[in-house]
């Protein structure tokens, strides 16, 4: 079918970026999202195991399209590749999902509806839910960037919030779009893939808004751990992820299509984040091994998978 014969929610393509996933959740993410576009397809980066395999074999025979990397290439090559193939399938706009994104009914045609309805009134690079966590039931705000502090906007029912970033899963974005603003930079590899994309479709001319009639549930880092030490609660990251988390803020900050506002005001969140977690959670010296190596590594200017050994 061609892109001309696709419309409505027909001519979205929902794709899914896949790690290691729980195959119970990731049946609940497709089963959820299925009924509600034309197609999905799933970008897996090199997971192993027999029980993954039989699954992804199963989903090709319930007209899931699965797409297997031989290596991990990170978040946003993995979206650049799903979206390409979108695109040489006839697709015209594609929804980006995360392996732990459950959507709402109803949310990917209220999105669709909401960014048609935007569109008439100037350029929209993409439009996004609200979420909420999966294991808090916390609402999750819309963001403008701003300084000291971020402004963060709740709205209600039935409004569109103008934002300055939306985060990568459940946003859907028409692909031609992509032709002006580009592709996700496959440098960052995962953390703030999303900032990065937001930054540079808004300093094209392009707006973003977020959508609080469309609802999806979403899971924020690896753990909530409360501390005795610490009187609130906070999102635990692998040393992994702290390592792309540290190096892609220090990238970010140099970046010329990034606000300097947001580097301003993220600065001081980086080290309280590099304090507290040096200093309260466990185990302390991977924690702070991976951190160290991303901020020397973001200085230095150095971009894809993290190293597996120090230079």
């Amino acid at each position: 079918m061609s892109a001309s014969a696709r419309s409505g929610v027909s001519g979205i393509c929902a794709a899914i970026v896949t790690y290691h996933p729980q195959i119970e959740l990731l049946e609940q993410v497709i089963a959820a999202v299925l009924p509600q576009v034309g197609q999905v397809a799933i970008f897996d980066n090199a997971s192993t195991g027999a029980a993954l395999e039989a699954y992804f074999d199963e989903l090709r025979a319930r007209g899931v399209k699965v797409l297997r990397s031989p290596r991990n290439v990170g978040l946003g090559s993995a979206i650049n590749q799903a979206a390409r193939a979108a695109r040489e399938a006839g697709f015209a706009q594609i929804l980006l999902m995360d392996q732990d994104s459950i959507v709402d009914a109803g949310m990917v045609a209220t999105l669709h509806h909401q960014l048609s309805q935007l569109q008439t009134h100037g350029p929209v690079a993409a439009v996004g839910p609200q979420f909420r966590d999966q294991r808090t039931g916390e609402v999750a705000p819309f963001v403008r960037i701003a300084f000291p502090m971020n402004r963060k906007l709740f709205g209600g029912p039935g409004q569109v919030i103008d934002c300055d970033f939306l985060i990568t899963s459940g946003t859907l974005l028409p692909l031609d779009v992509l032709d002006v603003v580009g592709g996700m930079d496959e440098g960052l590899f995962i953390d703030n893939v999303d900032i990065e994309w937001s930054s540079r479709a808004r300093h094209r001319g392009y707006k973003l808004f977020g959508v609080c009639d469309a609802r999806m549930q979403h899971r924020i880092g690896d753990l909530v751990r409360v501390s005795s030490l610490l009187p609130y609660r906070t999102v635990v990251h692998s040393p992994t992820r702290l390592y792309y988390m540290m190096r892609n803020r220090v990238l970010l900050y140099r970046r010329a299509e990034v606000p300097g506002r947001w580097a301003a005001q993220d600065l001081p969140r980086l080290v309280l984040k590099f304090v507290g977690t040096a200093l309260f959670l466990k185990p302390r010296l991977a924690y702070l091994g991976a951190m160290l190596r991303g901020l020397r590594d973001g200085v230095l200017g150095r971009q894809g998978p993290m190293p597996t050994q120090a230079d």
